[in-house]
């Protein structure tokens, strides 16, 4: 908790040096920020006089900017000039626009040969940034020889700037006189521009130029820097089946023909085996597969029909460009089947402008968009979208999710060798939504006060937040990649409604040199529902959408259509402008998750083990009941079995009152804090650097063979391990097999003579008084037991397995 005293952190030592500081640094830290959803609509903030102050509140109760906190911005809005002086012999002038306050200046582009310019571009000075009380906006003119000549300007005195509250309407631009040099007006130039005080609820908030990114280098980079809203294309799956072929002709006839079919979408390519029978010109093939479309589906499918002549080397015997909107539109799994259809294929030597001749051979495909499957871009573990691609089969939204992303602070450098620190954007991710936060320049603790909203259509769902440091700044070509600072995740079924969450959440960096907290990211997050019986609906409904559990696609190919997905997101927002980055967007949809990693091996191995604690806890209770380590809570057990088995009708209610109890019981102790990164629970604490080098290695790794021999030697000691553990399970279920199977006579006969026994002696004697018997025996006082195995313990050891048979 915030406030209370923190144990002073110290480094544990082991065999390879120093190991990892303790967990206590990796855990949530809960906040109280002056927000106005946290507070009563009457406040006042310290440093703002009375005019501002009450601007403020009314600010924070009209607008629905209520989880971040206030930013005061002056912004100048400079639209265009008139009638501007010319300043060379030619009587040409190139003008542009200065605005400087204090030792913050912003400059527009520069427009040649206007004498009535116009720029339309809008600067933002932070308040807390303001290093004078003057503003000062001049027309100069570009000078090729060096230097800029000065055309007129103009000043603002601060205290005379109106204050604009939304949802206000935006200021009127007026025209102003320019002043010359000596404050004389000038006869000829004016200014349109205006100039208000508010704050990043203000729509030209977004496109702005910012007095925080006044260091960046060029019209590119300052672009880089703003806030942005991007959306995911709507992605599709597309359905082929090659069926068959006919009339093939091959280029050689002296050989038997070995064809197969190629399909290519874009940069995804998939391939049949070749049709039977072997050498026919009319083979068939009957494979289906499954590609992943885009909107506007400007993308053709080709169809290549090709020879195998030999290794490695096909000749096309045909081919066909298909475009998307000739495959079937499919909604829901009650339409009517698809319908397979033939198509000409033309041959590779035909020219394209000779006119079709009357042969030709000819494929048989069946094609379908399927519209009713939700494509999967991210990981089901934590998907932030599982709404299917057809908008007639979408449900309504049952809430809206408000994050505001305050700030961080406690940021690593990541510029430290050239002599800054970090210039830090945040990128939130849930559903096709992406938003990027503004960068902050040169700062360690950025305050981005921004807020977002999404509509929640499944409350079992994820949203994902980076932190990413800019590396556009100072850039020359634009092609460095900006290196990634941390990453929180949210679930949204572990928030309650209506609440106002906001904690700094550890930012933490898993690299090859070890586990590393980069900083914490200061976030306020709200879910509210407006749906509350669709929301509990939602709890029965399937996951996923029903063509998901109809026609269900294989796990193996499912892998592959959600990397084919991700790629295709990932060059959609990275054509953006300005582009979301590749690098950005594979990071927070964790494209590199599949890959094997012996440390995620292991917590998953825990995660498992974890899961038999309760029957552990059980099983001891158990233990302590026979064991009458407690005779008086042993007695208490004897008379509730005993009451269960004389009212055997109490059993099932007496289970579900228990379970009631256990989950009113354990509200008090239910989790105040929205979960995150557990640095324990994934076993990142104390990895081996050799485990991480191998987590992060490429594939194909590119390693020294003595390191990959060394790797593989230790896998093959896990998978030894592993091996033991299925064959131990294996041996215990063929044993039950082998009671019944004659495989050992002597025993199978024991066993079916026992059963006849005990199947007469159920008969003729009432099960309850066969329950009190067994509970007695179970449960008898220790001096009458045996340290020995059971003799049913002892005859299932002894029953024949398949592991004899093993070589």
């Amino acid at each position: 908790m915030k406030g209370a005293m923190q144990p002073r952190p110290f480094m544990m030592h082991g065999p390879g040096g120093p190991m990892a500081p303790p967990p206590q640094q990796f855990g949530l830290t809960e906040t109280r920020p002056p927000l106005a959803a946290m507070l009563r609509p009457r406040f006042n903030i310290p440093g703002l006089n009375p005019s501002a102050a009450a601007a403020n509140a009314a600010g924070k109760i009209s607008s629905t900017y209520d989880l971040v906190e206030p930013m005061r911005f002056l912004y100048v809005h400079v639209v265009k000039a008139r009638d501007l002086p010319a300043v060379s012999p030619t009587g040409s002038i190139d003008p542009f626009v200065e605005v400087k306050l204090g030792n913050f200046k912003g400059t527009t582009a520069v427009l040649a040969g206007h004498h009535s310019p116009s720029w339309h571009q809008v600067f933002a000075f932070s308040a807390t940034h303001l290093q004078s009380h003057l503003l000062e906006v001049a027309v100069k003119a570009k000078d090729l020889a060096g230097g800029d000549d000065m055309v007129g300007r103009i000043g603002f005195d601060l205290s005379e700037v109106p204050v604009r509250v939304p949802p206000d309407s935006p200021l009127a631009p007026q025209w102003y006189r320019l002043d010359g040099k000596r404050g004389e007006k000038l006869h000829r130039g004016e200014i349109m521009l205006s100039v208000w005080l508010g704050t990043q609820a203000d729509e030209a908030f977004p496109e702005a130029w910012h007095s925080d990114a006044h260091g960046a280098a060029g019209p590119s980079a300052v672009a880089s820097t703003r806030a942005k809203v991007y959306f995911s294309p709507k992605l599709v799956y597309l359905r082929v089946a090659a069926i068959g072929a006919q009339d093939l002709v091959p280029h050689d006839t002296s050989r038997p023909m070995n064809a197969s079919v190629k399909l290519q979408l874009a940069g995804q390519v998939r391939r049949t085996r070749p049709g039977g029978p072997p050498g026919t010109p009319n083979p068939m093939w009957n494979e289906e597969f499954m590609f992943v479309a885009s909107e506007p589906f400007d993308e053709p499918l080709l169809v290549t029909v090709e020879d195998r002549v030999g290794p490695g080397r096909d000749e096309p015997l045909g081919r066909i460009m298909l475009p998307l909107n000739a495959a079937m539109p499919r909604h829901d799994h009650f339409g009517k089947p698809v319908e397979p259809r033939w198509y000409s294929l033309a041959r590779p030597s035909d020219d394209g402008e000779k006119k079709e001749g009357k042969f030709a051979s000819k494929i048989q495909l069946r094609m379908s968009l399927d519209f009713g499957y939700h494509v999967l871009d991210e990981s089901t573990y934590y998907s932030s979208d599982l709404q299917p691609s057809s908008k007639h089969t979408r449900k309504p939204s049952i809430g809206i999710l408000e994050v505001g992303v305050l700030g961080a602070r406690n940021l690593i450098p990541m510029k430290a060798k050239d002599g800054r620190s970090t210039d830090a954007y945040c990128v939130a991710k849930y559903g096709p939504k992406w938003v990027r936060t503004r960068t902050i320049m040169n700062t360690l603790n950025p305050q981005w006060n921004e807020q977002y909203t999404w509509e929640v259509f499944d409350p079992c769902t994820v949203i994902t937040v980076v932190v990413f440091d800019n590396s556009q700044i100072g850039s020359k070509n634009g092609d460095a990649r900006d290196e990634s600072i941390g990453k929180v995740r949210i679930r949204l079924s572990t928030l309650e409604t209506d609440r106002v969450y906001t904690h700094f959440y550890p930012l933490l960096a898993l690299k090859p040199s070890g586990l590393k907290k980069t900083g914490e990211l200061h976030l306020a997050v709200r879910f509210t529902c407006t749906a509350w019986v669709n929301m509990m609906a939602m709890y029965g409904r399937p996951l996923l959408p029903k063509m998901h559990y109809s026609q269900p696609i294989s796990v193996m190919q499912l892998d592959y259509l959600r990397h084919q997905a991700m790629q295709i997101v990932s060059a959609r927002l990275s054509r953006a402008e300005p582009p979301l980055r590749r690098e950005v967007v594979e990071y927070t949809l964790d494209v590199g998750s599949h890959m094997f990693s012996l440390r995620r091996s292991k917590a998953n191995f825990y995660r498992i083990t974890s899961l038999f604690c309760g029957f552990a806890s059980m099983a001891k209770w158990y233990d302590g009941i026979r064991s009458w380590r407690n005779p008086i809570t042993t007695m208490l057990v004897h008379m509730l079995f005993l009451i269960l088995i004389c009212y055997p009708e109490l059993i099932l209610p007496t289970i579900f009152l228990y379970m009631f109890m256990i989950g009113l019981w354990n509200y008090r102790f239910r989790s105040r804090h929205p979960p995150h990164m557990d640095t324990k629970l994934s076993q990142a604490e104390f990895t081996h650097p050799d485990e991480l080098d191998e987590e992060f290695d490429t594939f194909p790794s590119n390693r020294p063979a003595d390191i990959v021999r060394l790797r593989y030697d230790r896998l093959r000691s896990v998978g030894g391990r592993v091996q033991t553990v299925v064959g131990d399970l294996a041996t215990q279920g063929e044993r039950a097999h082998a009671l019944l199977s004659w495989r050992d006579p002597r025993a199978t006969a024991i066993f079916i003579f026992l059963s006849l026994v005990v199947a007469i002696v159920l008969y003729v004697t009432p099960f309850q008084v066969l329950l009190v018997i067994t509970m007695l025996y179970l449960l008898r006082h220790p001096r009458f037991r045996s340290r020995m195995p059971s003799v049913p313990f002892n005859f299932y050891r002894r029953l024949p397995a398949k592991s004899d048979s093993l070589i």
